[in-house]
């Protein structure tokens, strides 16, 4: 049979799956044998949430972890903790966690990212995790600080990118995935030799974390500060349940006809507004600084070309940051497109404080739950408005107006009209420059940090006669 030869237009590689080009990753030449990363755990597994999701009324009893609350770093965020009741925390059998467990994200932006669970810093140790997160335990064959540092090491996550990122929808890490990862075969002995190698470095980057504050934190104190109020005053009327209601303009606003509940929480964020002394710091209802963008849905088809990817996955809570960037030529869902706009903010789960910068180098798209904002800067620098959405006193007030119980979120409509205080260009630059040198501050920090989790690598690297 002879040889059959075929015309192949590279254009439409990406269209099929199957001849995409792929280069795999190769393991590194060690020392020491490759074995099955499963054979070493004992536990290696995601838990669940109950049917219909978080609900705000099981506050305070057992904690349900996901993705969002592992940080890049390998550090546990607890500044929003979702919790579950008891009674459902009790009926499951699967994604419980312990003290000294690893946790594992295994699906969205940061998916394989880990980190190390201590429950000296949990409120309770009633704590589970959901549906896009591992567990792993290791079995008494291995060291759980030496399972955990390799985890972070590039040798990991590049088997972890190379088998979670094949496909073109959103990329994930499976169970099979576990028979798949490779770890090099040392011995008990060497690993505790190994870990006690890391632990002096480990202990230096806790002292580096100590002085990091949270990017909202530094936010808030500068507006606290230029705009003299006391935000222990801000803390208590978060509180405040209970608020006196003139009835008589209920029907002013269209959004509190027909809510007790809707009333009450507009009038919480009318009364947190007197804040800032008015008649030194006039306010400005956000629709009054928009102007006509030219955003549109981009409906699910094969594109003409590569557009930057940005999901609510991929962004930070309360920072502003995009933390992982997709490059796709094919939608499987409508997506915005982020166009001339110079802020997206989410209206989806608005407490978690996520808002970007339009400032990519390429077009860029993203999930329907972006709410695009743009912005006359003749009237109010992006900057500015960007730090406010990330403040806690938007998050907060927005938390109180968004509706639905299990996707919970802010209209549009109430979003423009929030009141932020208009004050003078050269005043707002301040602001910004105030915020952004603090911020730049703590990025010092974690490029320390960055550097420390380095020698870690190259520890582990060496021990291991990695090439």
């Amino acid at each position: 049979m002879g040889l059959k030869t075929f015309t192949v237009d590279f254009v439409n590689l990406k269209s099929n799956e199957s001849i995409r080009l792929w280069v795999p990753f190769v393991l590194p030449k060690s020392k020491y044998r490759y074995e099955k990363i499963n054979n070493f755990l004992s536990v290696c597994e995601s838990g669940s949430r109950p049917k219909g999701g978080i609900n705000d009324e099981d506050d305070g009893e057992a904690i349900s972890l996901g993705g969002e609350q592992i940080g890049v770093d390998g550090s546990l965020d607890l500044s929003k903790i979702p919790y579950v009741s008891f009674d459902f925390y009790d009926s499951v059998a699967k994604g419980k966690v312990q003290d000294n467990d690893i946790l594992i994200c295994k699906d969205g932006a940061l998916t394989g990212k880990s980190c190390w669970v201590d429950f000296s810093l949990f409120p309770s140790d009633k704590v589970m995790v959901n549906e896009h997160v591992y567990i792993l335990r290791g079995s008494s064959e291995i060291n759980q600080k030496f399972l955990f540092y390799y985890t972070t090491t590039n040798l990991f996550q590049s088997q972890v990118k190379d088998l979670a990122y094949r496909k073109k929808a959103q990329p994930g890490l499976n169970l099979d995935h576990f028979k798949k990862i490779k770890i090099p075969l040392v011995s008990k002995e060497e690993q505790d030799k190994i870990v006690a190698k890391i632990e002096p470095i480990e202990n230096k980057i806790k002292k580096l974390k100590a002085q990091i504050t949270p990017p909202q934190e530094i936010i808030n104190q500068v507006f606290a500060r230029e705009f003299k109020f006391d935000l222990a005053k801000f803390e208590e009327l978060k509180n405040v349940k209970h608020l006196e209601v003139d009835f008589l303009n209920i029907n002013n606003h269209k959004d509190l006809r027909f809510s007790v509940s809707d009333f009450k929480n507009y009038l919480l964020f009318i009364k947190s507004s007197t804040l800032i002394p008015q008649d030194e710091f006039p306010e400005i209802s956000i629709k009054r600084i928009l102007e006509d963008s030219s955003c549109q849905i981009l409906k699910k088809r094969e594109l003409d070309f590569e557009y930057l990817l940005i999901e609510l996955e991929n962004v930070g809570n309360n920072n502003g940051l995009v933390l992982d960037i997709q490059e796709v030529s094919e939608i499987g869902s409508d997506k915005l497109l982020f166009a001339d706009a110079d802020i997206l903010t989410t209206k989806l789960r608005p407490y978690l404080g996520k808002s970007i910068l339009n400032e990519f180098e390429k077009e860029a798209i993203g999930t329907t739950e972006w709410i695009p904002l743009k912005i006359n800067q003749n009237l109010v620098l992006k900057e500015y408005l960007l730090y406010i959405l990330l403040s806690s006193f938007y998050v907060e007030k927005s938390t109180l107006l968004m509706s639905g119980k299990n996707h919970p979120r802010i209209k549009p409509e109430i979003l423009f009209d929030f009141q932020i205080p208009y004050i003078p260009l050269n005043f707002q630059q301040k602001i910004v420059d105030e915020i952004k040198s603090e911020l730049e501050k703590q990025e010092e920090i974690k490029r320390k940090i960055e550097s420390k989790r380095d020698e870690i690598d190259k520890i582990i690297k060496t021990s291991l006669k990695i090439n």
